[in-house]
């Protein structure tokens, strides 16, 4: 019996129909298909054409400390990366905060070879794998050379995502000897906006208006207790030489009337030169200083010439002027005088100051 023409024309719609939506779906799958196989090219082309860098997970201020835990890694297109720019941060801070024990910095070159400058003339410094020990070859003669670590700090203020590079980096000025101690002082009369991780000096105002420096180019610490940070108190890294100066210096601001031992910032520490102390201890301590057992041989050669008379300028200025304010003050009761009040103002308003970073009271 002959189909029914209606029902022969709906399947034959039916089937153009199926025909129709196979040939748009494989249409769509080649277009998608092609565009996935152009992307994974595109994304293929980007990550051969990218190179690795490290940048800050953090803000940092201009002569804080770098350690590799502020620093991600991240993979940005080679022709955005800075020609300094460092594959391996770890690396980099371990290298370039290499000296040897008296503070002469050790070098690595653009191939990874470690150096030293003597007489502005390159000598070749040596690992030994075996051992991890460093030398230098010279004539035939192996010298080994005694070394350590100088901490690496930012050379100006960095913000969150900064592109790390050799360039904005810089050696710090001190390295941690063995002397090297944590102090905590609430003597100081502090700046009012003074935060962890600025950089001061210490310093020694006479009633008579001369002013010394008693110790350079110190990172502060502003301890937080509970929530809520000392408006009084900081702590500073000291050598045992720089403890005894300090010590000297706070006996004697209490003895003379008028005086104040107080800190000033850095502005740019990571750039800033250190200064130079200038305050001059009195025998007794100069005496304690070239005694101590603690103080290492490089720490007192280097204070002879400013803490004995083979200094006649710093000498002259003890004795003219602090000893000269000691015998006048020192017998007689520390009042309070336009000094004192000016101190009490600082730290009142230091006190507020730290209340409205904190958010809670300053103790």
């Amino acid at each position: 019996m002959a189909a029914n023409p209606m029902k022969r024309q709906a399947r034959n719609s039916f089937l153009l129909g199926v025909l129709v939506t196979i040939l748009i779906a494989g249409v769509i799958i080649a277009f998608l298909f092609l565009q996935m196989n152009n992307l994974n090219k595109e994304l293929k082309q980007q990550k051969e054409s990218s190179k690795k860098v490290f940048i800050l997970n953090q803000n940092v201020k201009s002569g804080q400390t770098l350690t590799p835990s502020m620093f991600i890694s991240k993979e940005i297109p080679s022709d955005a990366v800075p020609a300094d720019a460092t594959s391996d941060v770890t690396q980099l801070i371990a290298q370039y905060s290499l000296c040897d024990t008296s503070g002469n910095d050790i070098y690595s070159d653009a191939d990874g070879n470690l150096y030293m400058l003597r007489n502005n003339n390159r000598v070749t410094v040596y690992k030994d794998n075996a051992t991890g020990v460093f030398y230098t070859q010279e004539n035939g003669n192996r010298t080994t050379v005694e070394t350590t670590q100088k901490d690496i700090i930012a050379k100006t203020d960095m913000r969150k995502n900064t592109v790390i590079t050799s360039s904005l980096i810089a050696r710090s000025d001190h390295i941690n000897s063995a002397d090297v101690r944590e102090q905590e002082y609430n003597m100081i009369v502090l700046p009012i906006d003074l935060t962890t991780g600025e950089y001061v000096d210490i310093r020694l105002q006479l009633p008579t208006g001369q002013d010394y420096i008693v110790v350079s180019k110190k990172e502060v610490t502003v301890p937080d207790v509970a929530g809520s940070y000392l408006a009084d108190t900081i702590k500073v890294k000291l050598a045992e030489e720089e403890t005894l100066a300090l010590s000297s210096a706070i006996i004697e601001a209490y003895k003379m009337n008028g005086s104040k031992l107080y800190a000033t910032k850095y502005v740019e520490a990571g750039i800033q030169e250190t200064a130079i102390p200038t305050y001059v201890v009195n025998n007794d301590v100069a005496n304690l200083i070239e005694s101590d057992p603690n103080i290492v041989t490089e720490a007192k050669n280097a204070l002879r010439a400013r803490y004995t008379a083979n200094n006649s300028a710093l000498m002259n200025l003890r004795n003219q002027y602090i000893n000269s304010a000691l015998s006048t003050y020192g017998n007689n009761d520390n009042v309070p005088t336009k000094m004192q009040e000016s101190i009490v103002s600082t730290k009142e308003t230091r006190q507020e100051y730290l209340q409205s970073l904190s958010g809670t009271p300053t103790k």
